[in-house]
């Protein structure tokens, strides 16, 4: 999984945004300070340079937007120091308490410095930002601003861990489904390889050939394939052709095949080996076991916004042997289902009253994107 911010990294995150917001109306208090400072030397008739104005208002204000990127920038080594916690409330009102008191300082030094002009000393001159009160407020700002930097930090940790936790949950389904992939997958090629085996040892040499030229085809689809996703029917339909193509070859005059899909069904998309294990548990199920042999009947067609997919055979149904499950293509079906249509489809295995086994899947019909 590709790694992910840490908490309170990078200017993108909730709380690097924050920061920015607390500067941004720090700059725009600092020049409103500034700006009040001239009109009130303008209105007294008081020839002052703007200067000291700036610099006033920058102390005053401008403090605060720095220290909240102090703030974000020490979380970005030590997250837990954005916490509300009892430890950390302690430990903020010490460092805050020495802030404020650099803060206080530093604000009547900026007064000092206005002093070079003689307008500036006239109108501020005995101003003493060094007091109880002013300690007080300046000491409840800086809470504030932690306040509001740990409650950003804690809101950008909670979007970053639901973020984390969804990129876990997609691969681990991903991980599971080609997982589920590759299990069918070399179950239909050992059984078609002891297929041609079979031939081999019986001297059917073109069927043989045949078969192979069919599993080519087959191999060959499959290996286009990216990722166990969603592919045009008609791949789907080209590959459960070839299959069984490959089993009237074994089975002789013994399987009969019947295939439908309406024009609808075959301009839609599907997941990757829908269709093709459940043929599969037909063939070795229904068919394989029975002297007689059986049809084996594939349908596909849309009724309103579904896809109907079927698979049918009239073979030994609920006499034929135990496999757990008729085999592991449905049970891998149904969990591919689950991944793709949680809660909006159906799949309904079971012997037929008449005789033999059928399998119905009920799913939402999408559009193929045309090329």
């Amino acid at each position: 999984m590709a790694k992910l911010d840490s908490p309170g990294i990078g200017s993108s995150t909730l709380h690097g945004r924050g920061v920015l917001a607390v500067t941004a109306a720090a700059v725009i208090l600092a020049g409103i300070t500034a700006s009040g400072c001239h009109a009130y030397f303008s209105t007294h008739n008081i020839q002052v340079s703007v200067i000291p104005s700036i610099v006033f208002g920058l102390v005053m204000w401008l403090w605060w937007g720095v220290l909240a990127w102090l703030f974000w920038l020490n979380a970005r080594r030590h997250p837990n120091s954005l916490r509300f916690s009892a430890q950390t409330i302690i430990l903020q009102l010490c460092v805050g308490s020495v802030v404020s008191f650099i803060h206080l300082h530093a604000i009547q030094l900026s007064l000092h410095v206005g002093y070079a002009w003689p307008g500036w000393q006239e109108a501020y001159a005995g101003l003493n930002y060094i007091t109880l009160a002013r300690f007080g407020m300046d000491l409840l700002t800086y809470f504030f601003v932690f306040a509001i930097s740990a409650t950003l930090h804690l809101q950008s940790q909670r979007q970053l861990d639901a973020i984390q936790r969804l990129e876990l949950e997609r691969q681990l389904s991903q991980a599971q489904l080609k997982a589920l992939q590759m299990q069918m997958e070399p179950h239909f090629l050992f059984n078609t390889l002891n297929a041609i085996k079979s031939l081999v040892i019986q001297g059917r040499n073109q069927e043989a050939n045949r078969t192979l030229t069919h599993l080519d085809a087959i191999l060959r689809m499959t290996l286009q394939r990216r990722a166990p996703e969603k592919v045009p029917f008609t791949e789907e339909l080209y590959i459960v052709e070839s299959y069984l193509a490959i089993q009237q070859v074994r089975f002789a005059d013994r399987l009969t095949v019947r295939i439908e899909a309406t024009d609808d069904a075959r301009r839609c998309i599907v997941p990757s080996f829908i269709l093709q294990p459940l043929v599969e548990n037909a063939v070795q199920h229904g068919i394989a076991p029975s002297e007689a042999g059986g049809i084996i009947e594939t349908s596909a067609e849309r009724i309103g916004n579904d896809l109907w997919l079927r698979v049918r055979d009239n073979g030994l149904g609920i006499h034929a042997p135990s496999s757990g499950g008729h085999g592991i293509g449905i049970q891998n079906t149904r969990e591919r289902l689950s991944h793709f249509y949680p809660g909006a489809h159906t799949l309904t295995a079971g012997p037929l009253p008449s005789g033999g086994y059928e399998v119905t899947i009920q799913i939402p019909y999408e559009q193929a994107v045309s090329a």
